[in-house]
């Protein structure tokens, strides 16, 4: 499926601590980075890409419109998506990520605004963010190929001509097929005509054998 890259705004990190303790320097154990799409009209988001930067759980929360009338709302569409599995190790500390619409708790149809917020509740990592973030929708879809009949029934204007004259027609063969196969079977079943063709004891053809009963 082809996808778009969507010019987006990121603004600056607004660092919080509703729910999380401090680090031993001070420092806020929940960072919120809010991404905006000024020359975009609402669009579904298909893709979100970053490399991660010793962030523990990440959220993302978009802002949709809905109706002309009504005023567009905040839904929270990932919740603490693990990107450390061990917070005492490195390990995806310092990994690309990639988030797709099906891992989505909504729908991500007419997305107005992205928030992004990052929590890091270990005070071993004091500096934690996302860098290189890129959005992506959508590309137009591919047309869709049209291939010929070749393994049904192809009409009469469909069917190749034959490459050598003489050959017997395709749609005969397998009525013959099954008449020569009857016939074989007739001949097993007589008793005299397996004996076509054989000598009698003289040497000679006995002609009495070489007619069906």
């Amino acid at each position: 499926m082809s996808r778009v890259s969507v010019p987006c705004h990121v603004k600056g990190t607004v660092a919080l601590q509703v729910g999380d303790v401090r680090t031993s320097q001070g420092r806020p154990g929940v960072l919120v980075i809010d991404v905006t799409f000024p020359s975009v009209a609402p669009f579904e988001l298909q893709e979100i890409m970053f490399k991660n930067y010793y962030t523990a759980f990440l959220s993302i929360r978009v802002r949709q419109h809905s109706s002309p009338h009504t005023p567009a709302k905040w839904v929270t569409c990932l919740r603490d998506y693990c990107l450390m599995p061990d917070p005492h190790s490195e390990e995806g500390a310092q990994e690309y990520v990639s988030l797709f619409k099906h891992q989505m708790l909504c729908d991500m149809a007419r997305v107005l605004e992205l928030r992004l917020i990052l929590r890091q509740p270990s005070p071993l990592w004091v500096s934690f963010t996302v860098e290189e973030l890129q959005i992506y929708q959508q590309g137009p879809k591919s047309p869709s190929m049209t291939f010929p009949k070749w393994l049904s029934h192809p009409v009469p204007c469909e069917q190749p001509p034959p490459l050598i004259e003489g050959l017997p027609d395709p749609s005969r063969v397998s009525s013959e097929v099954q008449q020569m196969w009857a016939l074989t079977e007739m001949i097993r079943a007589s008793h005299t005509s397996t004996r076509i063709g054989r000598f009698d004891v003289d040497g000679c053809y006995d002609l009495n054998l070489l007619s069906y009963t």
